[in-house]
């Protein structure tokens, strides 16, 4: 059966979110609020979220930064390091003001400078999260310089996840932006309470893109891109309707002026492309029929959220993706698949950001 032109869905979530600070929260936040109800806000601005009083200031900033009309609710995680008390993180769950708590191991990717270096002092916070039902989201590579870039989630997981999973078996994990086939075989192996977000770059594009005639820094992430099998092994994930797979953009902006120097920022700002992005998947796998659950409802299901009841249409449409877009006083963004054309279009555009925004 041939894909249809125009899917209506329930409005999606992301379940993985890099908004910043300031100027550029107000730049990129209308991208991901115009599409998307909620979305986990990542804790990593510097200095990071630790806690709760600093998470409920990021979030009302958020809010001021918020276009009038639409209808978006940031979901705030705690930046864990070896320091986190538990009786503070989950005091901070316990009012609202901590949704999730994220572990960075200490430098794996941008501003994770604070994060945590020994695993073992993280037990008691483990034990509490696990007795309160807090979600842990976790950035899996290892650091260690002796393991190759492209191996460093495998390792992470045979090292770390899978001993963190047998000796805290009620605690909720996500592995967030799953990049291999050994991510994947995790989670469908981990049981019920361990789940992955899917980015829309590590489904569109292998390794190669980085160095296709040169040196491409608009496709350099973390965790970086894989073989081609990997992104094929996230591709069957994803399109097979599998409960605990989920969207999750990893959104991260960075200016172009970052990404195109001597020593490149990791990440893309694709929340402009995301959810088309990910529609040019699910129709190109022919899974279409597929694409509602893991972009609207895997993922609530998964955390024990409500379903969205409002809906979003995509229409199968060639888009033009802008080459850039500004930041006002900063420079400009290059977003994901920026100065090309994209097969889908989300009805509804972006709308400006606030001009009374504060920065942070």
């Amino acid at each position: 059966m041939a894909n249809p032109t125009t899917i209506t869905i329930r409005r999606p979530d992301d379940w993985h979110l890099h908004l910043r600070d300031g100027v550029m929260l107000a730049a990129v936040l209308p991208f991901t609020a115009s599409q998307f109800s909620r979305a986990v806000i990542m804790p990593n601005l510097v200095p990071p979220v630790r806690r709760a009083a600093e998470a409920c200031a990021y979030r009302s900033r958020i809010l001021a930064a918020l276009p009038h009309g639409l209808n978006f609710h940031p979901l705030m995680t705690c930046y864990l390091t070896d320091e986190t008390d538990p009786d503070d993180l989950i005091e901070g769950q316990r009012t609202g003001a901590f949704f999730a708590a994220k572990l960075y191991p200490a430098n794996a990717t941008t501003n994770s400078q604070f994060g945590v270096t020994d695993l073992e002092r993280l037990n008691r916070v483990l034990e509490a999260m696990e007795f309160a039902g807090m979600p842990l989201l976790v950035h899996g590579e290892v650091t260690d310089p002796a393991v190759d870039i492209f191996d460093r989630e495998a390792v992470f997981i045979e090292r770390v996840l899978g001993p963190i999973r047998r000796r805290f078996p009620a605690l909720r994990i996500t592995l967030e932006h799953v990049t291999t086939a050994d991510g994947v075989a995790f989670v469908e192996e981990a049981g019920e309470r361990t789940g992955g977000s899917v980015t829309p770059h590590h489904l569109t594009f292998s390794r190669n893109a980085m160095f296709q005639g040169g040196l491409r820094p608009h496709f350099y992430c973390l965790p970086v891109a894989k073989r081609e099998r990997h992104r094929q092994a996230l591709r069957a994930a994803v399109t097979s309707g599998h409960p605990r797979f989920f969207l999750g953009t990893d959104s991260a902006p960075h200016l172009r002026s970052a990404k195109e120097s001597a020593c490149g920022c990791a990440g893309l700002f694709c929340a402009p492309t995301a959810l088309a992005a990910y529609a040019q998947v699910f129709a190109e796998e022919g899974a279409l029929d597929k694409f509602e659950a893991f972009a609207a409802e895997n993922g609530a299901r998964f955390y024990g959220l409500p379903l969205n009841a409002d809906r979003i249409t995509l229409t199968a449409e060639e888009t033009d993706v802008p080459e850039d877009v500004p930041v006002q006083g900063l420079g400009t963004l290059h977003p994901f698949l920026g100065g090309t054309r994209i097969g889908w279009r989300v009805d509804g555009r972006p709308v400006p950001a606030r001009s009374d925004a504060k920065s942070g």
